[in-house]
C-alpha cells in the first residue's frame, strides 16, 4: 500500500512529454494549391511573369550563389534548425510576395546605400518610442512584457490595432494602417525588405532571440539605420529569418504539441504569415489532426526536392 506522494523518475516524465508532442507527417495536406492571394497575383502580373518563371529564376540565383548556401548552412546550423527552412522562405518570399531575386550582391548594396540616409519610426513628427508612452500602452509595461522584446513589441502592436488604428483619439484620426506600415516604413513604400522580406517590426520582435544566439547586439526604434541594416544586410538578415522560424517551431511544440520541424512547408507557411504563438493555439483548440499549409507552403512541400537539391 502507497503511504505518500507517487514520485515518477526525472527520466519517465521526460519521456512522457517527449511522447505528448506528435510529429508532422512530411509533404502536403491539401491535395492542390491553397488559393493564391489577389495582390501577390497582381504584382506577379505587373511584372510580367510567372510563378513558375520567378520559382525557376530565384533556384537559380541560389544554386549559383556558394557563398549564400554556405552561409544559410552555417546559420541554421546556429539555430538548431534544418537549412531546408531557409531554403523555403526564401523561394517562397522571392516567387510570391516580391518581384525576383537577382543575387544577394544586390541586398548588399541596398544595405549600404540605407546606411547613408538620415530617417526616423515616427508618424506625423510623433517618435514610435514616445507614442508607445500613452496610457493605452499600460498593460505592456508589464515586468514579464518588457523582458521579451518579442512580447513588447507584439503588445504595442496589438494595442496599436485595438484602440488606435482608424480610430480618432484625443482628437485625433488615426490612419487605418497596420502599426508597421503607421511607424517603419519612413521612407519606402513596400512592408518588407531584402532577402528574406523582413519588416522592421519584426526584426525588433526577434532581436532578443538573435543577440542569444548571434554575436549581433540588441537592436532599438531608437537606431533606425541598425534596424535596417539587419533587414537588408543578408548577413544579418539571415539570423532574423533563422530566428522566426526557431520561434514558430518552439511555439507548435510547446503550444499546438505537435512537432512541425520535419515540414518546411509549414515553416514557410508561418515565415509567411506570422504570429506562429497565436496561430498554434488556434490549431490546438481546432481539434484538426494537423496544422496545413498555405498557399506558400504548399509550393515549398511541392517542389521539395528541386530545393533539397541545392544543399
Amino acid at each position: 500500500m502507497l503511504t505518500g506522494p507517487l514520485v515518477l523518475p526525472v527520466a519517465f516524465i521526460g519521456d512522457a512529454l517527449a511522447q505528448s508532442v506528435r510529429a508532422v507527417p512530411e509533404g502536403n495536406r491539401y491535395r492542390s494549391q491553397p488559393k493564391i492571394p489577389f495582390a501577390s497575383s497582381r504584382r506577379t502580373a505587373a511584372s510580367k511573369s510567372s510563378y513558375d518563371a520567378k520559382f525557376d529564376k530565384v533556384l537559380a540565383v541560389l544554386k549559383r550563389d556558394r557563398r549564400l548556401l554556405g552561409s544559410i548552412k552555417r546559420v541554421a546550423s546556429r539555430y538548431g534548425i534544418e537549412p531546408i527552412h531557409l531554403i523555403g522562405a526564401i523561394v517562397g518570399e522571392h516567387t510570391y510576395n516580391y518581384d525576383t531575386l537577382d543575387s544577394a550582391q544586390s541586398y548588399y548594396v541596398k544595405a549600404l546605400s540605407y546606411a547613408g540616409i538620415r530617417f526616423e519610426f515616427e508618424l506625423d513628427g510623433e517618435h514610435v518610442d514616445t507614442f508607445i508612452e500613452r496610457p493605452q500602452f499600460d498593460r505592456c509595461r508589464k515586468e514579464h512584457v518588457q523582458k521579451s522584446s518579442d512580447r513588447r513589441w507584439s503588445c504595442y502592436e496589438n494595442v496599436w490595432n485595438s484602440k488606435f488604428r482608424g480610430r480618432k483619439v484625443d482628437g485625433t484620426r488615426f490612419p487605418k494602417k497596420n502599426f508597421n506600415e503607421a511607424f517603419f516604413q519612413p521612407l519606402f513604400s513596400g512592408q518588407s525588405f531584402g532577402l528574406g522580406q523582413l519588416s522592421p517590426l519584426t526584426v525588433l520582435k526577434m532581436t532578443d532571440r538573435v543577440a542569444r544566439q548571434s554575436n549581433y547586439r540588441k537592436l532599438e526604434a531608437s537606431n533606425p539605420r541598425e534596424v535596417y541594416k539587419a533587414t537588408m544586410d543578408p548577413n544579418i538578415s539571415l539570423h532574423y529569418m533563422a530566428a522566426i522560424i526557431q520561434d514558430a517551431i518552439a511555439a507548435y511544440k510547446s503550444v499546438g504539441k505537435v512537432d512541425i520541424s520535419g515540414n518546411p512547408g509549414l515553416t514557410a507557411t508561418l515565415y509567411n504569415l506570422g504570429d506562429p504563438w497565436s496561430r498554434a493555439a488556434r490549431f490546438r483548440r481546432s481539434g484538426q489532426a494537423w496544422p496545413r499549409e498555405n498557399y506558400y507552403g504548399w509550393l515549398v512541400n511541392d517542389r521539395i526536392e528541386d530545393l533539397q537539391a541545392l544543399l
